[in-house]
């Protein structure tokens, strides 16, 4: 005769002061003591949540700090006043100004900049006068080698400058009719980028602009005219924090914590099921038994806090030279963002209990007896409504359509973190509710199939959660993806690298990459501090071919302009890069022949989806001068015929350049004989064999620099669109993989007895690579399409009250991301299961099978 203890007896009344219905605080002490030892004894199964915790309390550590140091620093550029004023102009108005400044503040800190270009390039630097004692200015400069300027025969140069000049500390440099010697090197630890010439106050002769520092009340800043700038009001013009982003990036890599978390926390539960059982025996109340949980999901919490915190500091100092080589300005040790740090540590020990929390309801629901035995209760019948997770979609569908509608000037930020946070509630709401067709749907599939799908909608508890932090990893890569592909994808505004590493434009006398030159100054004149007259186009065309022969390379393509562009009648959008003209010679060069060109084609255009734009217009002759500014109504630019034609037939010729500086559009002779347009000489494009090296854009530089009015353009640092898509793919992806490759584990682990069952009945290591595989699949599959939904749901929420259009071509959907995220994430998840599964369960024999 047995005597089985079918449920709890009833808890007896309290017996002593302090010590309640549940054992008071002696009892909770003592469910927290186990809680712990049951961590230190079996911390290796709790390895996975751990090493999870710390990674990502480590990544937040280090992305929040690199993400708030990475823009200026709080009152660049005021030094350490309070109140700024910048004064353009000529001299003499700027003179003027700054005695204005003077009469109302006693005390005054002046900055003149005379802006001047480099010989032989298209960069400029600045002749700076500075104090370098002066009261407010000394954040803004910092010696590195030598010493200050102190007379008017002493210059400091930044070290990028001095490179640039070939100079070191000692050398003479030779400014126009000018000769200073370099006594240091110097720096603006506030922006790394700012190359310039410093000299003591009143060397600069003729000021392009300057900077008055001082501290003054409201009354005193009225008479000074909007000129003036307060440190109060710089840091609050930002509407996009980066402190708040990072706290909004820190909390969804919380949420994907505990989404992951929670299935690992329901495993360890059923493992302790015995356990737990015993403790219902001896009397623990349904209350004690979940503070066991918790207070194990508190412990890993703090432990992987601790120990990813003190990970985060460590990667941070070893990464900090890098972040002021990226970021251009410099950055303190302890340059930390506290808030965010803080916030999600607690985030990180928050998610971990609440993750325990469900797993530590469900247990105390299991009988007494089915806990001894340690047999999982039944799942129950997915009752949960699709309705909440639907209203989530439509409300976040609204609410970013809002933000974008604001134009992008920060003032949509609320609505567009409301959006994004709807979107992430409707994943985690719908996401577990596509387990449940799933069996259905596998009836005729093999049965390891059917058995890794039976078990996913079994256990969807935890494969639920799992399923909704895949899909979260896909809808950030996808979003990233498409919103990249958007906005590269707009054909008036290009957006992209100016050219590859092998190709060099020099640049003509008075010419320059996009409309005008590079240096204007705030008198209306183009040029960049005093300047010779510039060469003829003879000599010009010989510098160019000279820098050719430099670079071991013959073929020099002239770049011809002519008043020929485009204009687009909708939405006042013009066109925007140089049009050149599509000489013989310069398709040639790209390998295009005459019979590539359609006859009646007015421009050629390496841009896609530029032929099949509506509404453009091409312009020539004196159309600006005649229409002028664009007018209100449904015809904001009219077209007349002596300068304008419109619906212009444009090809799109893909072996034409896509640099935003080359000759990615170009107007055919065609038109350009038809509307009797003149031509003249841009410019000059050279292509090498190989990418161009430091010393010979040096040289290049140099030579240019030798006929008066030339420049030259080398490939800048701008990212291309692919480069975006296929780092977020594969982000994505890794994530994606990372949380499935736990979530598969934890699975195949709390299944574990079924797979015994399985080998003792003769499956072999075909049936289990099988398993793991098909689960591995399924999930990778299920978070990939649910994800990709979710994303372009957010996308065409967010694209259509904005300027970008890139969703309306098919050429700008980033088809092979998405093929790769749809099919091959798949695919190598089910790859992977079958390679790393095929291992036999241990200790079979003696593992009881219930």
């Amino acid at each position: 005769m047995s005597v089985d203890l079918l449920e709890r007896p009833a808890v007896p009344a309290p017996v002593a002061a302090g010590h309640g219905d549940n054992g008071g605080l002696p009892a909770r002490r003592a469910m927290v003591r186990w809680a712990w030892r049951l961590f230190r004894r079996e911390w290796r199964q709790q390895l996975l949540i751990l090493s999870l915790i710390i990674v990502a309390v480590a990544a937040t550590f280090v992305g929040s700090t690199v993400a708030t140091n990475t823009p200026p620093p709080a009152g660049a550029g005021f030094g350490t006043a309070q109140d700024l004023a910048t004064v353009q102009g000529t001299p003499t108005q700027i003179a003027a100004y700054i005695a204005k400044v003077q009469l109302h503040v006693s005390r005054v800190d002046v900055i003149e900049n005379q802006t001047i270009s480099v010989p032989g390039s298209i960069n400029t630097y600045d002749l700076r006068a500075q104090n370098p004692h002066g009261p407010y200015g000394l954040p803004m400069l910092s010696l590195l080698r030598g010493h200050f300027p102190t007379g008017s025969d002493q210059v400091a140069m930044t070290s990028d400058l001095a490179s640039t000049f070939g100079l070191k500390v000692g050398d003479t440099w030779h400014q126009g009719s000018t000769a200073r010697q370099l006594v240091g090197i110097v720096q603006n630890p506030q922006s790394l980028l700012d190359s310039f010439a410093l000299v003591t106050p009143g060397q600069v002769t003729s000021p392009t602009a300057a900077t008055v520092l001082f501290n003054a009340d409201a009354s005193t800043l009225k008479p000074l005219g909007a000129n003036v700038e307060t440190r109060a009001g710089a840091s609050s013009a930002n509407g996009f924090n980066p402190q708040t982003i990072a706290l909004a990036l820190a909390t969804v890599g919380m949420l994907l914590i505990a989404l992951v978390s929670v299935g690992g926390f329901t495993v360890l539960a059923q493992r302790r099921l015995r356990s737990i059982g015993m403790l219902g025996s001896l009397g623990a109340t349904d209350r004690n038994i979940r503070l066991v949980v918790r207070a194990n999901g508190v412990v890993v919490g703090v432990v992987g806090t601790v120990v990813g915190g003190l990970l985060g500091l460590a990667a941070w100092l070893a990464y900090r030279p890098h972040a002021e080589s990226s970021s251009h300005h410099l950055i303190s040790e302890f340059a930390l963002p506290w808030t965010v740090i803080i916030v999600s540590m607690a985030l990180a020990i928050v998610a971990t209990y609440f993750a325990a929390s469900r797993p530590a309801r469900a247990v105390t629901k299991i009988p007494i007896v089915t806990a001894l035995s340690g047999r999982p209760a039944p799942p129950k019948a997915l009752r949960r409504s699709a309705v909440p997770g639907v209203v989530a979609v439509v409300i976040a569908f609204f609410l970013l359509g809002a933000a974008a509608s604001t134009g992008g000037n920060g003032g949509g930020a609320p609505q567009l973190v409301l959006g994004l946070v709807s979107l992430i509630v409707a994943i985690i709401l719908l996401a577990p509710l596509s387990l449940a067709p799933l069996t259905g749907l596998t009836r005729r599939a093999p049965v390891a199939v059917r058995l890794a799908v039976r078990d996913l909608a079994r256990y969807r508890a935890r494969s639920g959660s799992a399923l909704a932090a895949i899909t979260l990893g896909v809808l950030i890569a996808v979003l990233i993806c498409v919103l990249a592909a958007s906005r590269y994808g707009n054909v008036l505004d290009y957006a992209g690298p100016n050219m590859t590493s092998n190709q060099l434009v020099v640049y003509a006398p008075s010419s320059g990459p996009g409309p005008g030159s590079q240096c204007i100054n705030p008198n209306g004149s183009r040029s960049c501090g005093p300047q010779t007259p510039p060469v003829s186009l003879a000599t010009a065309t010989a510098t160019a071919h000279h820098i050719a022969q430099g670079l071991g390379t013959g073929p020099v393509v002239a770049l011809d302009q002519s008043s020929a562009s485009l204009l687009h009648d909708a939405g006042g959008r013009q066109f925007g890069g140089q049009v050149y003209v599509a000489t013989p010679q310069l398709l040639r060069a790209f390998g295009i022949s005459a019979s590539q060109i359609n006859p009646d084609a007015d421009f050629l255009t390496a841009r896609p989806g530029l032929s099949s734009l509506s509404l453009m217009q091409a312009t020539f002759g004196d159309y600006g001068s005649k229409v002028g500014p664009p007018a209100t109504g449904s015809n904001p630019y009219p077209c007349p015929k002596s300068t304008c034609l419109a619906n212009p037939v444009i090809q799109e010729v893909s072996a034409l350049p896509s640099g935003t500086s080359a000759p990615n559009t170009v107007v055919t002779e065609r038109f350009i004989h038809q509307h009797h347009l003149g031509v003249s000489t841009a410019g000059w494009l050279i292509q090498t064999a190989q990418p161009l090296t430091g010393q010979q854009i040096a040289n290049a530089r140099s030579t240019a620099a030798s006929a008066s009015g030339m420049s030259i353009e080398t490939k800048n640092d701008q990212p291309s669109s692919s480069e975006i898509i296929n780092w977020a793919t594969v982000f994505g992806v890794v994530l994606a993989l990372g949380v499935l490759a736990m979530s598969v584990g934890l699975i195949r682990s709390e299944t574990a007895g079924d797979l015994r069952i399985l080998t003792a009945t003769g499956a072999g290591s075909r049936t289990r690579r099988a398993l793991t595989a098909s689960t591995a699949g399924v999930l990778a599959l299920l978070g990939a399409v649910i994800g990709t939904v979710a994303a372009y749901i957010g996308t065409i929420a967010y694209t259509r009250g904005s300027s970008l259009d890139g969703l309306s071509s098919l050429e700008n959907i980033p088809a092979k991301s998405l093929l790769f995220i749809l099919v091959g994430m798949p695919l190598l998840a089910a790859i992977g299961g079958w390679i790393f599964s095929g291992r036999q369960p241990a200790a079979i024999a003696t593992q009881p099978m219930e």
